[in-house]
This record gives C-alpha cells, structure tokens and sequence, in this order.
C-alpha cells in the first residue's frame, strides 16, 4: 500500500472497503462513486449487474458511516437515475440503501451542471411510443451519522452570501472538463468547496473514498481542512498526487 503525505493532506493507494481508516475520525465525506454507466475508467469496471452495484454501495456505505464522528456528515454526488444499460433509479436505491446500513437523511442539493448537450438518448424521437424523459442534473445527498448539530464549536469560514446562496437546494456551476483533467469522470472544485465550507470548522478532517483526480483534497487545501483521499486505481492515485501538488504548489512529493 503506498500512502502520500504532506502539509496535513494524505492520499492512500487502497480499496476504501477494506482500508484501515480509523474509526470515529472523520467530520464530513464529500465523494462521488462509481456511478455505474459505463464510464471508461483506467481499471475499475463502470458495468457490472445493478444488484452487484447495490451491494457494493452498501459495503462502502457501511464503512463509510463507521469512520465518520458521531456528529459527521457526508456529501454524497450520485446521478439521479440512469438509463444505459436499463433505467434505474440510483438515487433513490443509494440513499435508502445509505439509511438501511445507519445513516440518517438530512435533505438533497440538485446540481444543475448546466450542460444539456452531453444528452445522446431520446427513445423515441417526437413520439409517444417509448420517449426517455431524462434531467440533465446530479444529486448531493446530505447524510450525517448520530447527530446533525456538531457537537463542538469551531471557526466557520462561510460568508453571509454564501451561506444565504448555498443552503438553497438548487446549485448551478458547470462540471469539470475530462481532457483538462485527465479523468474520465471529474467534478469541479466548487463541488466540495461548498460542502466543505457549509458542513465543516476550519481545520475539520475530511475525507473522499473514491479521490480520482484529487479534486477533495484540492478544496481542503484552500481551505485550511486536513484531507485524506483513498484511490484504488494506481493511475489515479499518481494523477491525483501530481493535481494536488501543481494546484496547491506543493513541492516535494513524500512517499512512506
């Protein structure tokens, strides 16, 4: 297992499932799994069977729920539903699946990426026989573990036109280009950066299962919260390191 540390930022080179995060550590996860469509990942298989897919969540929900604090929270980004492959619906199956293994429902943001043209699949065109009806938007689940008040005080960060922006259920900022970044399924900065400022103190440890192309970490960094990424794909896991320490000017690479 290789492990990447510096300036209070880790990056573990692991499969989260069976990962030695400890318990009771974390105040807020802000992630955004495998969605499960077919995205062309460097080694992770994007479709296997839905049922296979459930209970793959539920196993990461399960030990995503026993490293947060009792009073922590988690920011989950799953698509609405899905219709390669068979339509399903993701966000409603993960956020009960989520309840079932502890966890408890605070409330949902809809992201509006603002990106309508990335749709491919009508059904059938101008017709009423079998149309798609499909929104062009992501979901974030809001989850906490015991108790949504935190259970110590601390600095917030947040600006009074923040808050007042940000606690509105509807976010709209674009998404994060795949060729800048160099992964096939990104999100932008501005994701975690609000999760991170709205549900978190300066200097709260959060954490991200699936890290990808670093972008968590990147958010914590800019803002003073100590990150710990655990990525299962070598190739991630190296890109993820080279973002962090180019986005975050970050010299020396320290591996243990």
């Amino acid at each position: 297992m290789k492990r990447w540390h510096q300036d209070n930022l880790t990056v573990i080179l692991d499969d989260f499932i069976k990962s030695n995060i400890p318990e009771n550590s974390v105040d807020l996860i802000v992630t955004s799994p495998p969605y499960n469509v077919g995205i062309e990942y460097s080694e992770y298989k994007d479709t296997i069977d839905y049922q296979d897919y459930l209970e793959f969540s539920r196993k990461w929900l399960e030990k995503a729920l026993l490293a947060l604090k009792d009073d922590g929270r988690m920011c989950l980004n799953i698509p609405l539903d899905k219709n390669k492959g068979g339509h399903r619906s993701v966000y409603a199956d993960l956020t009960v699946i989520a309840k079932r293994v502890g966890f408890r429902y605070h409330s949902t943001v809809v992201w509006n990426e603002q990106n309508i043209s990335r749709r491919t699949a009508w059904g059938s065109f101008k017709s009423a026989s079998a149309p798609y009806v499909i929104a062009p938007v992501e979901m974030i689940v809001i989850l906490y573990k015991k108790h949504w008040k935190k259970l110590k005080r601390g600095v917030s960060d947040i600006t009074k036109q923040e808050f007042m922006e940000w606690t509105s259920g509807v976010w709209n900022f674009s998404g994060e280009s795949r060729k800048r970044v160099g992964h096939p399924a990104p999100f932008p900065v501005e994701l975690p950066k609000r999760c991170i400022k709205l549900f978190t103190y300066v200097g709260d440890t959060v954490l991200d299962p699936f890290l990808g192309s670093g972008t968590t970490l990147i958010a914590c960094h800019q803002l003073k919260r100590k990150g710990i990424g655990v990525e299962i794909d070598p190739n991630y896991f190296e890109l993820a390191i080279r973002r962090i320490k180019k986005e975050c000017h970050l010299d020396q690479l320290k591996m243990l």
